[in-house]
């Protein structure tokens, strides 16, 4: 269904502004009031990567008044991809910045706002409440159920994509809309995150690079419909895209049923993990070689990864098989308590956060288990210099 426009249209056009959106003038569906809306709307885009990239270009070009920007990230290398609105000589260079320093190029009269922290609990609130809309194109679940809880508590609306590998999804939450339209939120979709280590990023399992444009140009779209009234939203719509079978799909959502309401309640402290350098890991493996260690080296990665860089020596077995039998894995690599000759494990992924889990796992099933503080990623810096940072 149709929803009302969520801003007031704003003063006249310019000259300069009549000829720059003339082809927006030209669709009786938005038209000029449309565009003066566009230009007095306030637009929040939470991420800077794959969808916000190519979100914040296209809402630029169009004319959005006030573009906020939230990323507390730096630009790397393997960002370039799909990261379309960095370019190589940003490497190094916050996101927020690089990617204000395009808009401004591409579009004078988008006031561009500067959020270089990460949204969390204590500031989203007061951040979220100086737009009129959001759109998330964060990477992690976390973050992702933070903007949307803290859009419904405000009754801010939201444009939602997520993507991975091949595959993506776009809708649109809301928790108060106008116009008589059911209220939906991402926990209607997906009532809580996934357990820790059972879904992986776009950083361990891919994502093709022209997939992000693809969604998040359909996020600027719907962010535009709304903003001027246009069209029909995504609300209570889930597009799902198979980029692969060239098909889209569509799946409705209703409110309540499997919602899991938010929880204040601080969730129990994990059991800590010890660690250890790339550099301390280096002088092990040495020692390893001349028979003074006993060291086994896990790595918990995808095979794919395996195909950018590796560690000599490391024994893989994905992460989902560690988590799934711990006390099997560590039989199999001689490291079982049971076997008298418990040896340390030292397990390793891209840059920690996984090997953490794995670790932990490991421990509770009583191997002596660390982690390689910083993943491959802090061995290709401080070790092997000829490997690749992905």
């Amino acid at each position: 269904m149709s929803l009302p426009a969520l801003v007031e249209s704003g003063p006249p056009l310019r000259r300069d502004q009549v000829e720059r959106y003339s082809r927006h003038l030209l669709l009786d569906a938005l038209g000029e009031v449309g565009q003066r809306r566009l230009l007095a709307a306030r637009v929040l885009v939470v991420g800077a990567g794959g969808l916000g990239s190519p979100a914040l270009l296209y809402l630029a070009a169009a004319g959005v008044g006030r573009l906020g920007i939230v990323d507390d990230d730096d630009v790397d290398a393997s960002n370039l991809q799909r990261q379309v609105i960095h370019g190589a000589a940003d490497v190094g260079r916050a996101k927020v910045d690089s990617a204000a320093d395009r808009l401004a190029a591409l579009n004078p009269d988008v006031e561009v706002v500067r959020h270089r922290v990460r949204l969390a609990a204590g500031n989203a609130a007061a951040i979220v409440a100086g737009y009129d809309l959001v759109l998330d194109g964060t990477d992690n679940f976390a973050t992702r159920y933070l903007v949307d809880d803290t859009c419904a508590a405000l009754g801010v609306p939201l444009v939602w994509g997520s993507i991975l590998r091949f595959d993506a999804q776009v809708s649109v939450f809301w928790s108060r809309p106008s116009g008589g339209a059911a209220p939906v939120t991402l926990r209607d979709l997906f009532p809580a995150p996934p357990p820790p280590g059972t879904t992986p990023s776009c950083a361990q399992a891919g994502v093709l690079g022209a997939l992000c444009g693809q969604v998040g140009a359909l996020m600027a779209t719907e962010a535009v419909k709304l903003l001027t009234g246009t069209g029909e939203p995504l609300l209570g719509r889930v597009a799902v895209l198979d980029a692969l079978a060239a098909r889209w799909s569509e799946v409705p959502l209703r409110p309540g049923g499997r919602r899991r309401e938010r929880t204040d309640e601080a969730p129990a402290e994990p059991a800590a993990v010890p660690t250890l350098s790339a550099t301390a890991l280096a002088a092990r493996l040495a020692a390893r070689e001349r028979g003074a260690d006993a060291v086994v080296l896990l790595d918990v990665r995808e095979a794919a990864e395996r195909t950018i860089a590796v560690i000599p020596g490391a024994v893989h077995v994905p992460l989902a098989a560690v988590l799934a039998d711990p006390a099997g894995v560590a039989r199999e690599l001689d490291a079982a308590p049971d076997n008298g000759t418990a040896a340390d494990v030292v397990v390793h992924c891209r840059s920690g956060e996984r090997s953490t889990l794995a670790a932990r796992a490991l421990a509770a099933a009583g191997v002596p288990a660390l982690s390689l503080s910083g993943g491959i990623l802090a061995w290709a810096r401080d070790v092997d210099l000829s490997l690749p940072i992905y």
